[in-house]
């Protein structure tokens, strides 16, 4: 029955099997030439070359510091390159984890793979007990590649007009050690997708320029930052706050998420009352942050995590008005403050839907503005004028929380819908019928015409309207 089964599959065309063979890595799909001789120089014109020296190893303590197994690798990849000779390829992905110095065999790799119109380049090339694997500037010349993935390398001063990559559409570098001049990505004209993730960069004022860039992905990159992208539509920033944002364009954003990444002793420099922020160069950095939200002032759908909604308590006299802003997330944390929250609320005169992720958070006097937590006369004050239509809860833990929850239906003077959330392994403390009778006690005293779902491990479980 096997046997059936393969003769159906070797009838198949070559260009189809080439095409299956392409889904497998290049030692899997090289196993295959044993089958018969229907399948033994179909490798030869496989498009894509997935090429992982754990997978070709077997992953064995050690066994990477042996220069036999290494040079095994090596001509294994030497044999499947000359084997394909000159036929066209799409993706080139390797992965090589060395000890010893094969930059030269690895340039000859590259060359190959754009000598032969790749689109797709995917590098992974670890140098261990050693610095970045220097990276020839080779991969920044070709008219094909239109995407460049590069991992754990080192691309040496390069000038913008040293790149010629006029197809490029996504580029994603994760662990790069990034020296460039700040026209660099200028240099890409067709780019739309840029992923920075740990990224060393050479000089300590970074610009990223680009008016074709559409998404851009910035983690754990240090440094002072510039962004001057008009045509971004989405931002992801998971960041240290670097020490300024000197410039900050983005005005056809849509989607914005930003995790600012603090120190514990920023946040208590930052709390402490009557610092003076002209000599102290950590707050002053937290302060700078107004400049980045400025930049982001255009944006429809926000979400901010706790760190961030700290910072910004330093910026709430210079906090944006957010015009377009049509839905806002909040993450919360027991350790960090609501302090901007009730500007964040009045500066979003078009918020349709405020999405809470955890409600619990440190809990100061001026959070009590839009919060239950501090009793004050003028409690609520900035939830008030808030047009949000749709309130959602996730992270619901305890009955203590619908207070909170409570406290939003009553002054959100234009809310018709609240969706509360509860995990289906959350916390022991919770019983999801309790907090059922606890809704349907509240919604029974309810005077606005207004809807509440409770939803558990996100599937519905029940609903109340009040009239």
């Amino acid at each position: 029955m096997l046997l059936e089964k393969m003769d159906h599959v070797s009838s198949l065309p070559d260009g189809v099997l080439c095409h299956i063979l392409s889904f497998l890595t290049t030692k899997e799909a090289a196993l295959t030439s044993i089958l018969c001789k229907r399948w033994r120089n179909l490798l030869s014109f496989v498009p894509n070359l997935d090429i992982d020296d754990s997978v070709f190893l077997r992953p064995e303590e050690g066994k990477e510091d042996r220069y036999d197994i290494q040079q095994s690798f090596m001509e294994f990849v030497d044999r499947v390159l000359a084997l394909q000779g000159n036929s066209p390829i799409k993706k080139f992905s390797l992965k090589f984890r060395t000890c010893f110095d094969s930059s030269h065999r690895v340039d000859g790799w590259i060359s190959n793979a754009l000598a032969r119109g790749v689109s797709e380049l995917d590098l992974l090339i670890i140098l261990y007990r050693r610095d970045y694997f220097l990276l020839s500037s080779k991969c920044f010349k070709s008219r094909n590649l239109v995407t460049l993935k590069l991992n754990s390398v080192c691309v040496d001063w390069l000038a913008a007009g040293d790149v010629f990559l006029p197809m490029l559409k996504t580029l994603v570098l994760h662990s790069v050690r990034l020296c460039v001049d700040k026209f660099f990505f200028r240099a890409l004209p067709a780019l739309e997708e840029l992923v920075l993730f740990a990224v060393s960069w050479g000089d300590r004022d970074v610009t990223v320029s680009n008016a074709s860039l559409k998404t851009l992905t910035m983690k754990y990159c240090l440094g002072t930052f510039s962004l001057d992208t008009p045509s971004l539509v989405y931002f992801c920033f998971s960041e240290y706050v670097a020490i300024d944002y000197p410039v900050v364009i983005m005005q056809n954003l849509f989607e914005a998420r930003i995790s600012l990444l603090v120190t514990e002793e920023q946040i208590e420099r930052a709390r402490a009352p009557n610092i003076d922020w002209v000599e102290d160069d950590a707050v002053l950095r937290l302060v700078n942050v107004e400049k980045l939200m400025k930049g982001i002032r255009n944006v429809q759908y926000l979400n901010l995590s706790p760190n961030t909604l700290e910072v910004l308590s330093l910026c709430c006299e210079s906090m944006p008005v957010f015009n377009n802003l049509k839905l806002l997330t909040l993450k919360s944390h027991k350790s960090r403050g609501w302090q901007a929250m009730p500007v964040l609320l009045r500066n979003c005169p078009h918020l349709e839907t405020l999405v809470l992720e955890g409600l619990l958070h440190h809990v100061t006097d001026k959070c009590g503005y839009a919060c239950d937590c501090v009793s004050q006369e003028d409690k609520g004050h900035s939830v008030t004028s808030c047009p949000v239509k749709v309130l959602e809860v996730k992270g619901f833990r305890t009955i203590k929380e619908m207070h909170m929850i409570k406290h939003f239906m009553n002054y959100f003077s234009c809310l018709k819908e609240t969706n509360i959330y509860i995990e289906e392994n959350g916390s022991r403390q919770l019983r999801v019928p309790q907090v059922s009778e606890v809704i349907a006690e509240m919604m029974e005293h309810y005077e606005k015409s207004s809807s509440v779902q409770l939803l558990v491990g996100g599937s519905f479980y029940k609903k109340w309207t009040a009239q």
